[in-house]
């Protein structure tokens, strides 16, 4: 018996190029749409770095029918949630209630990414709100420590600015910044909607096909430059209780054909308590209560990289741990029953994840963005399975070169002995 039913996924494109994509799942009473920008904050440059993640702060501040209080108010009345976020790649405004309400819940959704006000004084308000954000994350020595990463991992790219912008870009936002960026980048050219829950499509097209009646197609984004991975080795001294350290080496693009290997690979290294980074470095070693191994997948290029936090007097052991983790991976196929936990640790994690109508209509949107087809749970359980270990050691044999990887420290570092040779895997 087939446990994976057939997704009831419907994709329409409506004449002005307005994309959209609905899943129906009729054995639940929610409903989750959203509107998705395929922006994000890689394409800013100069003064602009900053104003995707300021303009969906202000996009809450109130449209030219409703106040932001309005907004919250209405939402709250029926019992959902409203949400935004901003990635290097996306911009995200949703929303997720009983499926009764979803027309008062579309209204607003869609109130609020076209028709924004741009108040002038909720303006000048809200540069403080994120102001204040980004001292927090000033403040947090991981934070830091990331994007001192990806500051030079992606060197002179887009992917390497930080989403939230820098204290001169937040001052220096105008209304007139805002509305020339909304107009040129909130386009029917640049848009998808993505709804899944107890919904019909036709019901989904009628009322976005009504929300946009008139707007221009818009522009599409420009062709982005493809990011290259630097190999830095930058050590930032900084009084903190740990020294912070990254780890970096190539991976590829986010639909690459390897991208399933890569996630085992990602899994067995550091996705998990039942990694060889935790097992090594945490259990056996006792060296840091904090490590792991993450993938950055993007549209045209990746890297995965290893974060651990550990004392100065520990970091060059838990550096030399982890090269020993990169050339066993390298010079050893892995074990089956290792593969085997590997796999059902992410296939487990997969099906977790896309129990709920909004993290499906996040998966929908992203498939749809990034590959431009749909993926059906039991074809991507499939890639999965098929992954061997022969693959999986050649993409740690192409990722695990000396000369590719990089290393950035922030901590107590001043006096520490440490140059390239510790990478030497």
């Amino acid at each position: 018996m087939n446990s994976n039913p057939p997704r009831e996924i419907q994709s329409s494109t409506l004449p002005n190029g307005l994309k959209i994509v609905t899943e129906r799942m009729p054995h639940v009473r929610s409903v989750s749409i959203g509107t998705w920008i395929a922006s994000g904050s890689r394409l800013e440059k100069g003064f602009e770095r900053g104003i995707a993640h300021f303009l969906e702060h202000m996009l809450f501040k109130g449209t030219t029918t409703r106040s932001a209080e309005d907004i919250a108010r209405a939402v709250d009345s029926v019992g959902g949630n409203l949400d935004a976020f901003t990635s290097k790649e996306l911009v995200s405004y949703n929303t997720k209630v009983l499926d009764e309400h979803l027309p008062i819940a579309w209204d607003i959704l869609s109130d609020l990414v076209l028709n924004p006000v741009f108040d002038a004084e909720e303006l000048e308000k809200e540069k403080g709100v994120i102001l204040e954000e980004l001292k927090m994350e000033l403040d947090n020595p991981e934070y830091m420590v990331h994007e001192l990463f990806v500051k030079h991992l992606w060197k002179g790219h887009g992917l390497s600015q930080p989403i939230i912008g820098t204290k001169p870009t937040i001052q220096g936002f105008t209304r007139d910044m805002l509305v020339d960026y909304h107009q040129r980048i909130y386009t029917p050219a640049n848009i998808v909607i993505t709804a899944t829950g107890n919904l019909e499509h036709s019901q989904i097209m009628d009322m976005v096909a009504k929300s946009f009646e008139g707007r221009p197609v818009g522009k599409k984004l420009p062709k982005q430059k493809k990011p290259t991975v630097q190999s830095p080795f930058v050590l930032k001294h900084k009084r903190t209780q740990q020294a912070h350290v990254y780890i970096g080496a190539p991976s590829y693009p986010i639909d690459h054909e390897t991208r399933y290997a890569s996630y085992i690979l990602n899994t067995i290294l550091g996705g998990g308590m039942s990694s060889r980074l935790f097992q090594n470095i945490r259990e056996r070693q006792g060296l840091a209560y904090a490590v792991m191994s993450d993938l950055m997948l993007y549209r045209d290029g990746g890297a995965i990289a290893i974060y651990a936090g550990t004392s100065a007097e520990t970091l060059q052991k838990v550096i030399t741990s982890v090269m020993e983790e990169f050339r066993d991976l390298k010079n050893n196929p892995v074990p089956a029953e290792e593969l085997r936990r590997a796999k059902e640790h992410l296939k487990g994690s997969l099906m977790l994840s896309l129990e709920s109508t909004n993290s499906r209509m996040t998966n929908l949107a992203r498939q749809q963005i990034f590959f431009g087809r749909f993926f059906s749970m039991d074809e991507m359980l499939a890639s999965i399975e098929a992954v061997t270990a022969e693959e999986v050691q050649k993409l740690a044999s192409d990722a695990f070169v000396t000369e590719k990887l990089s290393l950035t420290v922030l901590g107590k570092v001043d006096g520490l002995a440490l140059d390239r040779s510790i990478l030497t895997c």
